[in-house]
């Protein structure tokens, strides 16, 4: 087996580290328990997390048991935000995100054999404590002219809103995490992104202060960044969310498939388990047939079928050829056909009536006489069928799922009609 710190380092997921040589003796004298925790901030994870959930699911492949912690008690409280207080969620709201979280991670992570995973929750160490008992043991050991120059903290106290105690304590929440967890499991490593390094290594620190002899690391990996300047996880319509009714399968697999040819070799070594050759003929495909898009097209069938299951993705493989004319549009089930065009431009009508008129209205071409030249030329589609007239009109009959219009001009410019009433 590849030794698991080269792995990392060949798919660029190794932004800083404690001690890489210590952390890769420990490795080869493994198992290693290690953990990554997730704030319940929102009902869903995304494409950010992502990159931690794999990077488990990695090093656990390797031979390593996981620890996945889902924060209720941090949750409550809130990592510094650059630039304002964190809202503060109510406990019942935090406690029903919790679980939808803990579901979303176990789907990666494997619960069975000598390296089983474990869920844990900081709600179960912390909501007993009493305000003196953590002052005592576990506040004496923080230096807060330490604290203070973390650079998340730093960032917030030059800022005109500052930053509150609140916020403030959290390095030594997340801290107290990894000295329970080492306790309570034998836990020595722990991973997250690189924004929380300050946090990361609050804890090592700690635990070097209440067990000097403890050898524990932690590890970073870098923030992703795209070619183009725009964030990572980031659509037009928002962020990339792992749950399907917060980001449509569809859409999911869109985002994959629009990847830009400068970022999609950097994507496939952060998010794929295909092999290092696997990866290498892809990147070559790209340099010398990038119109092809082999590299974007396996990334997103791999990333779709690991979050929404293979069924999911043979659905939004079909619906996207069928956008194109290369399948039917009316066998596609109408949440997956709804979702694809919702990406698509849109507009909504009253009535049904002439070709041309809808092609204006959902302005896939400039005015009604180019419509009907569009027509002339043979390059208007309605449901992948050409329209043969300029004066062809649309019927109830025509409607995919009794709601929709698919329009075409050429072979890539599409828009979407839904009627309202007939």
């Amino acid at each position: 087996m590849t030794d698991i710190v080269d792995e990392l380092q060949w798919r660029g997921l190794i932004a800083l580290s404690t001690d890489e040589d210590a952390l890769r003796k420990a490795f080869a004298d493994g198992p290693v328990t290690f953990y990554c925790g997730f704030d319940p901030t929102a009902p869903s994870l995304h494409l950010g997390n992502l990159v931690q959930i794999l990077t488990m699911r990695r090093i656990q492949q390797a031979g390593n048991r996981p620890l996945g912690l889902v924060g209720g008690a941090t949750g409550l409280i809130g990592d510094p935000k650059p630039n304002s207080e964190r809202t503060l969620n109510a406990p019942e709201t935090v406690a029903g995100w919790v679980d939808r979280l803990r579901g979303q991670i176990e789907r990666f992570l494997d619960f069975e054999g000598p390296y089983a995973a474990t869920m844990v929750n900081n709600l179960d160490w912390t909501s007993g404590l009493s305000a003196i008992e953590f002052l005592r043991d576990v506040g004496q050991h923080f230096r807060v002219n330490k604290m203070i120059a973390k650079e998340a903290v730093a960032r917030r106290l030059n800022s005109d809103v500052g930053i509150s105690y609140t916020e403030f304590s959290y390095q030594i929440l997340q801290g107290m995490d990894f000295l329970e967890l080492y306790r309570r499991h034998g836990c020595v490593l722990q991973t997250g992104g690189s924004d929380q390094w300050g946090n990361l290594t609050a804890g090592t620190d700690l635990i070097h202060r209440v067990a000097a002899e403890a050898e524990v690391h932690a590890l970073a990996t870098p923030l992703i960044t795209k070619a183009d300047g725009t964030k990572f996880g980031k659509t037009e319509s928002g962020t990339v969310w792992l749950d399907p009714e917060r980001t449509t399968p569809y859409a999911f697999y869109q985002f994959w498939l629009n990847a830009d040819d400068r970022d999609v070799s950097k994507f496939l070594r952060i998010f794929s388990f295909k092999s290092r050759t696997e990866i290498e003929e892809l990147e070559q495909l790209t340099e010398e047939r990038p119109q092809a898009r082999a590299a974007q097209r396996a990334l997103a069938e791999e990333l779709t079928t690991l979050v929404h299951g293979a069924d999911q993705c043979a659905a939004v493989i079909a619906a996207s050829k069928a956008l194109f004319g290369q399948g039917e549009l009316a066998e596609l089930d109408e949440p997956t056909l709804a979702a694809a065009l919702s990406e698509l431009p849109h507009a909504e009508v009253a009535e049904l009536g002439l070709v041309v008129d809808l092609f204006a209205e959902v302005e896939l071409v400039a005015s009604k006489s180019a419509a009907r030249r569009t027509v002339k030329e043979g390059g208007a589609y309605v449901n992948n069928a050409k329209v043969a007239s300029e004066d062809a009109v649309v019927t109830a009959e025509d409607l995919l799922h009794g709601r929709w219009l698919v329009l075409r001009r050429g072979k890539k410019n599409l828009a979407a009609i839904e009627v309202k009433s007939v």
